[in-house]
């Protein structure tokens, strides 16, 4: 039989040859080329803050819980939890059979050393502040408190237990978040910096990682210590950074990707026509948004700030820039939240003319007219529809005596220099949702949240904040605090929300598992390719 099969693939192949095709055998490695729309910075999941990041380490690392294809919540390296009747013990159980890439067990201790050098201030992590209701967490990253004193304790290698400062409904889904994944110490302390290359990285997820060809792509194996590495299709998952979406749809149609997570809308009911139900639009939590240097010169004026909001027509971005496939926002949180109402804007109600109107009269006031323009610089990552939306509002500001010039630089430079707190005027950013609540888009105007593109301080704001904090454990309670906090901070301008996301990916048909969903989450372990 095996002879038999030789001979008929090595015909299958000859004849392949001739017509000028590749044949590949049936018995061949299943590889899934998944284009992103940029670069990844880093795969060190303490030190991520991108979307493009948080797929490639959901691929390498597994957290105490996960998400499914459908974003359900299903174990992760814990096969089971206990909650404490208050609401602030969490015990996880962890699964036997959970092993690192080397051939280790995953153990308590690993989730102790993680989460402390997640706080740890000499590890700068963005997402520091996801762990602050963990008891400790706060004082620890703000060198007021010890890693010793956090509540994260390994009670024996298979059982660890988490203490919050306060009940916390969304824990468990903060704990899907690349932030909170384990990292191997042993691997760390045996390498140093060299712990995340490819061929080297220890990690705990369905694949590791093999090649990085900076601007070229990445690829990841299927991890055969896995503990579920049986129900794995995908044996090699490249990500193919291509900032271009028009080259992207190019290389879609070639065969050279078989997914693109952000087309170039300009296109979309072309692609629509050409590409039909390959094309996947829907609803998704994410907040497309300008941030403003609030602690600089003119933009520490409230008014100002207020001003160039209200001149903003978001139905046109939504419409003719973003082809219907964005909604125009006036919140910070984006509808769809289950239990929670956002706080729009007051000017949400008005109409287009009214409320630039009104902003012509602020500018005014402040001295500002087509005379003696404000300047106003707006930075922005590689995209067309990036560049678009910022042509769109410097042309629409321009009569109102705004003098708008743009900066464009790739994703990777521009987040940097926006986590560096550069000197800039209003950058464009965009907030996806970690987990299904309001806290996630609310948190990164904190003053301590490393996300605070915008340097938003605002004492009534945190206090806000706060008090929702200690309403966890009244959920309708605890939702009208948010509201609250989230009024104070869209009066206050602190940052100047655009556009609610819709998720426009391109999907070929002969992946199977790619589910649509409001967090547009796809892990590749559940995906397979015909």
């Amino acid at each position: 039989m095996l002879k038999n099969l030789l001979k008929a693939t090595v015909f299958a192949t000859t004849m392949a040859l001739a017509a000028g095709t590749f044949y590949t055998p049936a018995f061949a490695e299943t590889v899934y080329n998944r284009g992103s729309a940029a670069e990844a910075e880093t795969v060190d999941p303490h030190k991520t803050s991108t979307v493009y990041e948080a797929d490639i380490i959901r691929d390498l690392f597994q957290g105490l819980v996960m998400h499914d294809q459908k974003t359900n919540l299903i174990p992760g390296a814990a096969e089971s939890w206990t909650v404490s009747d208050d609401g602030t013990v969490y015990t996880f159980k962890l699964r036997k059979d959970g092993l690192w890439s080397d051939g280790s067990p995953v153990t308590a201790d690993d989730f102790v050393f993680s989460f402390r050098r997640l706080e740890d201030p000499a590890t700068a992590a963005e997402y520091a502040s996801m762990l602050y209701p963990v008891k400790g967490a706060e004082d620890f990253n703000t060198k007021k408190g010890k890693p010793e004193d956090m509540g994260v304790k390994a009670i024996d290698a298979n059982t660890l237990e988490v203490t919050l400062k306060a009940p916390t409904p969304y824990f468990l889904e903060m704990l899907t978040h690349q932030a909170t994944y384990p990292v191997n110490k042993a691997s760390m302390d045996k390498l140093g910096a060299d712990w995340i290359k490819p061929g080297k990285l220890v990690s705990n997820g369905a694949y590791t990682l093999a090649e990085w060809v900076p601007n070229d792509h990445m690829k990841l194996v299927k991890n055969p210590k896995f503990w579920d590495a049986g129900s794995v299709k995908i044996d090699t998952v490249n990500y193919i950074p291509t900032e271009d979406r028009s080259s992207a749809m190019k290389r879609f149609e070639a065969g050279e990707l078989d997914s693109y997570g952000d087309l170039p809308t300009e296109q979309l009911a072309d692609l629509k026509t050409k590409f039909g139900d390959q094309v996947r639009v829907g609803p998704y939590l994410g907040t497309y948004y300008y941030a403003v240097k609030t602690d600089k010169a003119p933009w520490n004026n409230v008014e100002l700030r207020n001003a160039i909001s209200m001149a903003i027509d978001r139905d046109f971005l939504a419409e003719k820039v973003w082809q219907n496939s964005m909604l125009p926002g006036y919140s910070m949180v984006p509808p769809g939240v289950e239990g929670y109402t956002p706080a729009l804007a007051k000017y949400a109600d008005m109409s287009q003319i009214d409320r630039e109107d009104a902003a012509k009269k602020i500018l005014e006031k402040l001295g500002y007219t087509p005379e003696h323009p404000l300047k106003m610089e707006i930075r922005y990552n590689t995209s067309e529809n990036h560049k678009n939306t910022a042509v769109a509002i410097q042309e629409q500001l321009k009569p109102l005596g705004v003098e708008v010039t743009l900066l464009n630089t790739d994703t990777k430079t521009h987040y940097s220099f926006l986590e560096q707190k550069g000197n800039y005027d209003v950058a464009r950013a965009a907030w996806i949702a970690d987990y299904k609540d309001p806290e996630t888009f609310l948190g990164i105007s904190r003053k301590a949240s490393g996300n605070n593109y915008s340097s938003y301080n605002s004492p009534a704001y945190e206090a806000a904040m706060d008090k929702a904090a200690a309403a966890g454990g009244k959920p309708e309670e605890r939702m009208k605090d948010l509201a609250e906090a989230e009024r104070i901070l869209v009066d206050d301008v602190g940052e100047i929300p655009l556009l609610y996301y819709s998720y426009h990916d391109i999907v070929s048909s002969k992946l199977h598992g790619f589910d649509d969903n409001v967090m547009d989450i796809h892990p590749s372990r559940f995906i397979s390719k015909d």
